[in-house]
């Protein structure tokens, strides 16, 4: 009778647990391959370009890797650290350079960095929006400061606006 009892609960929930606030339906903005394509390489680009061998990595809103570049010359830990930035912007739902500031100005938020084994609070990670929606993040890891790297990875996010409609991901603030 137990069993069945169980059997019935779990019949109930499995329906049940699909279903999400961000889940994507057929209105949802998505993150296509050759948007994802097109940022990783004109942000490996612009970092040659500054003379800087980097990796960059793009994830979709649930942190699946869609597109990974690496250049000529770039260690291999900027392949880890351009996928865990892209994943904790894409997460976290901004720029990794800003939950940087914040841990450094609000010690009581430091757990943010060990929420899971892929966050990384290191410049260089951006989310990326169609409209106001979060579809994805990229990450870019490998040049000699955060800075550098985010602004890379803003490379990047401009190459592929016009593969996203309605792209706002984040302004230049110049």
């Amino acid at each position: 009778m137990k069993s069945k009892a169980i059997i019935a609960a779990l019949a109930v929930m499995i329906p049940l647990g699909n279903l999400s606030a961000e889940e994507p339906g057929k209105d949802t903005p998505a993150l296509h391959l050759e948007a994802a394509l097109r940022a990783v390489y004109a942000a490996v680009v612009h970092c040659q370009e500054e003379g800087y061998a980097v990796s960059a990595a793009v994830v979709s809103r649930e942190g699946v890797l869609r597109a990974l570049a690496r250049a000529d010359g770039a260690g291999p830990h900027t392949v880890d650290s351009s996928t865990r930035k892209a994943y904790t912007a894409a997460s976290l739902k901004v720029p990794t350079q800003e939950l940087a500031e914040l841990i450094a100005h609000k010690p009581q938020v430091q757990g943010l960095r060990d929420m899971n084994e892929r966050i990384l609070i290191l410049g260089g990670g951006l989310p990326i929006r169609i409209g106001k929606t979060v579809v994805g993040g990229i990450g870019v890891g490998g040049a000699p400061g955060a800075h550098l790297d985010e602004a890379c990875a803003r490379a990047g996010l401009q190459a592929m606006e016009k593969e996203l409609p309605d792209s706002d991901s984040f302004p230049d603030p110049r």
